[in-house]
């Protein structure tokens, strides 16, 4: 039964769980927020929905870039390089920026008659995303839950694995993980010294992937 909302960037993540759970989703959503990636992301979140014959909309978030400090919004020489356990990829976090794409995709989850909002948070970003945790999740779906009618919930199956995790389950869905985008610089090639680069390298090659992403 085709009952969810999927939030879609176009990553790694996202895009494993539209293929993992493409027979319950009849919605993909992005969400453009003025980041630097946003126009590198957003095109294979749709080519991908569209491949999967499923409908996909990009809703922009203007007010987020124009009021909202971060280092996504700020341009590519802002963008830290290192792991996500270094203390400079906190500037990275957008304030709240999940809790607002959920409360979007559950106003229109509700209107549309589906019960669930998918979103692809993984164990990897409990370190310095807030609005990824286990306890924000539970308590962002209970908050949805009382406040719509139909009682619309969030569905996040991959809250408690790592990328590493995804990127097996990409591979045993013959996932081609060229056809994504991870670098918050957001050029013409993933960067490969970002955060999200070195977590997505990581990743592809504990799962045994053959990298095919192009590099600068």
């Amino acid at each position: 039964m085709k009952d969810t909302v999927i939030i879609i960037s176009g990553g790694m993540d996202s895009v494993t769980m539209l293929y993992d759970y493409q027979e319950s989703i009849a919605l993909g959503i992005s969400f453009d927020y003025g980041s630097n990636h946003n126009a590198r992301e957003i095109p294979l979140a749709k080519m991908h929905c569209e491949r999967l014959s499923i409908p996909h909309i990009t809703i922009p978030l203007d007010f987020m870039h124009q009021y909202f400090k971060s280092s996504l919004l700020e341009g590519a020489d802002a963008i830290p390089e290192g792991h996500y356990t270094s203390e400079n990829m906190a500037s990275t976090v957008v304030p709240f920026r999940n809790g607002i794409m959920l409360s979007i995709a559950c106003g229109i989850a509700e209107s549309r008659g589906l019960k669930k909002v998918m979103i692809a948070n993984h164990g990897g970003d409990h370190t310095i995303y807030p609005d990824c945790r286990p306890s924000f999740i539970a308590s962002m779906s209970q908050a949805m839950s009382d406040g719509t009618d139909t009682n619309v919930v969030i569905s996040a199956p991959y809250t408690n694995i790592s990328k590493s995790d995804i990127a097996r389950k990409g591979k045993a869905l013959n996932i081609d993980y060229s056809e994504t985008w991870s670098c918050y610089k957001g050029g013409k090639h993933h960067c490969g010294k970002c955060a999200t680069c070195i977590e997505r390298k990581e990743a592809i090659m504990a799962a045994g992937i053959v990298d095919t992403t192009v590099y600068i």
